[in-house]
């Protein structure tokens, strides 16, 4: 293995929100055997750094976040972004009407110290979402702008993504009405099917991500959804189509020369799965919701130990050790 691609939230986390000195410490170790190590995130990339500043990451290390469409350096040097057009973020917006409270529409707009401002995250109400993630609401206050109706923030430059919060049963609801408009691909919402693995791949490797001839034949815009059964939690984030963590993680292997099969992913939910999908060695964490759980091993991917068991660490571990076969 060449290069190994981390989730944060479930995975390199741990439930305290923090990564712990075990993990740190295989990653630096694989780093050390020549290896890159690159972190894959839901997370926007400030709100991201707020948990790798200060681990001693290099500058030059690579951050995949808002789950594939930016890449960012440690050090905020941008080096890939794919934009949700503005006409397909406004329709958007009148298509999900009845989930409009739990609406957020996220824009870059970080700045040369890798922070944000306010206006990244608009919502027309907050109400809803502080019900059901109110930490986030409070830790990103300083950059959450209410615009009513949203639509009226889409009107110079473009979002890089949507997001819809809430409860398990009612994103689900609100997943099934996105992919009534075939416009929305459900990309990161079910596993995806051997010959989807090499579209993706082949999107992926395109510069700048879909070539005209692509962008004529696929939607317009890819769900990924990440789910959380005991806190009943579950968020759906609307991405520009061709979108995602397995393809931003294909365009950054191919400009450090690393193949797919050199690829070791790690991850514990479903906007996870596009990269486990493309690597050539993939492991599900022992803390994954069930169901994907239970498709692990029809996708030849490793089960690993959960993220309060230090489980990055075990399997970064072994496979320096030469044990993961």
């Amino acid at each position: 293995m060449r290069l190994i691609a981390v989730d944060m939230d479930g995975t390199l986390v741990g439930p305290n929100g923090l990564v712990s000195e075990r993990n740190l410490a295989a990653m630096k170790a694989a780093e050390q055997a020549g290896m890159t190590v690159v972190v894959a995130t839901g997370r926007r990339h400030p709100y991201a750094m707020r948990v790798l500043r200060g681990l001693g990451l290099r500058e030059e290390d690579a951050l995949i976040s808002s789950n594939g469409a930016v890449t960012r350096t440690v050090g905020a040097k941008l080096l890939d972004r794919t934009l949700l057009p503005l006409e397909t973020a406004r329709w958007l917006c009148g298509h999900v009407e009845e989930f409009r409270n739990a609406l957020v529409v996220t824009f870059d707009k970080v700045t040369e110290d890798g922070e944000d401002v306010r206006g990244a995250l608009v919502v027309e109400h907050l109400a809803e979402l502080n019900a059901s993630i109110s930490k986030w609401v409070a830790a990103n206050k300083p950059y959450i702008e209410c615009v009513v109706p949203i639509e009226d923030a889409l009107e110079g430059e473009a979002p890089i993504s949507m997001l819809l919060c809430g409860t398990i049963e009612r994103m689900r609801r609100a997943e099934a009405k996105l992919l009534e408009h075939p416009g929305v691909s459900a990309v990161g919402v079910s596993p995806l099917r051997k010959d989807e693995v090499r579209r993706l791949e082949n999107i992926g490797l395109a510069r700048g991500g879909i070539t005209p001839q692509e962008r004529a034949s696929v939607a317009e815009a890819a769900l990924h959804r990440t789910e959380y059964p005991e806190r009943d939690l579950s968020m759906v984030d609307i991405l520009p189509a061709g979108c995602s963590k397995g393809s931003a993680l294909l365009r950054l292997a191919e400009t450090r020369g690393v193949k797919a099969e050199e690829i070791l992913a790690i991850g514990d939910n479903w906007n996870d799965v596009s990269m486990l999908e493309v690597a050539g060695r993939a492991v599900l964490m022992g803390n994954a919701p069930e169901d994907l759980k239970a498709l692990a091993g029809d996708r030849g991917w490793r089960m690993g130990r959960r993220h309060d068991e230090d489980g990055v660490a075990e399997v970064i571990e072994r496979m320096l050790a030469g044990g993961l076969g």
